[in-house]
């Protein structure tokens, strides 16, 4: 999950949290009095508490001395949006849904393009849905070029995620 940082007149800034050390995850378990499992699903959600922690907690990293309390960011200010690997999973999982209802199915890479963080790989991911297995793909199991975080990321639901937290 890609958490948006957006504070009024400023420039988005990018918050990786699909990879999270042991000691940040319970920091914010402490921070906002919730188990882990909770605060992921919460991002999920939009919910702004999951939202606003994790996004201190990433934060923290480059400025170790920032307090919770100082970071209260407006509710407009935030937004969450899947990675590129959780793309290709929601991609996935959508064909595998509504491959055959293309009304539904338009609908769900309409949102799918709201969700992803990157709208090329939302097109790449539709792309390798809708044109079928390749000749020359990778067999699987391969190695790719992309970065896998699956370890810590959390998976996604049946309804991508919108593009503010509220």
């Amino acid at each position: 999950m890609i958490i948006l940082h957006t504070p009024e007149g400023g420039e988005p800034e990018r918050l990786d949290a699909g990879r999270l050390r042991a000691s940040e995850i319970q920091i914010a378990e402490r921070t906002a009095d919730r188990p882990w499992d909770s605060l992921k699903a919460g991002l999920l959600d939009g919910d702004v508490t999951a939202v606003r922690t994790l996004a201190w907690v990433i934060k923290k990293r480059g400025n170790p001395s920032l307090r919770f309390s100082a970071f209260d960011p407006f509710e407009d200010e935030l937004a969450v949006r899947l990675d590129s690997r959780e793309t290709h999973r929601y991609a996935e999982e959508m064909f595998e849904r509504y491959g055959h209802d293309p009304e539904e199915l338009a609908g769900a890479w309409a949102e799918l393009r709201q969700a992803a963080d990157d709208p090329a790989v939302a097109e790449a991911a539709i792309k390798e849905q809708t044109d079928g297995p390749k000749a020359d793909a990778a067999p699987s199991g391969s190695v790719t070029s992309e970065t896998d975080t699956s370890a810590s990321s959390p998976s996604t639901s049946a309804t991508p995620l919108t593009t503010s937290t509220g």
